[in-house]
């Protein structure tokens, strides 16, 4: 386990659902990859990002697909592309497992 935080760290964290309505394959990178865009809803919009998810997910498999993000990260340069959000997964190994919604929900809904 990391060191412990405090709930104000805690809250400067801003985890949203989203819908993948992009993807594309990232060939610039050392690890496979998909270039993603992800649909936050009205307030955020779509943002880009890269995920190491290719492994147990396809292209089609992905379109659609509901997900949790962090939104408010500055954009990272990865190879010849600017991420703007970090989907979250559960990692074992080189396996990514996406985390999302059991059900449905409205682009952009905040995770806490």
């Amino acid at each position: 386990m990391k060191d412990l935080i405090s709930w104000e760290d805690f809250s400067k964290i801003d985890i949203r659902v989203g819908t993948i309505v992009g993807v594309t394959n990232f060939p610039e990178v050392r690890n496979p990859a998909f270039k993603l865009e992800v649909n936050f809803g009205e307030e955020i919009g779509i943002k880009k990002t890269s995920a190491q998810i290719t492994k147990l997910y396809s292209k089609e498999d992905l379109l659609g697909k509901q997900v949790t993000a962090v939104v408010n990260f500055p954009k990272k340069q990865i190879a010849n592309f600017m991420s703007e959000c970090l989907i979250l997964g559960a990692v074992d190994g080189k396996d990514v497992t996406l985390l999302q919604p059991t059900e449905v929900v409205s682009n952009g809904l905040k995770v806490s």
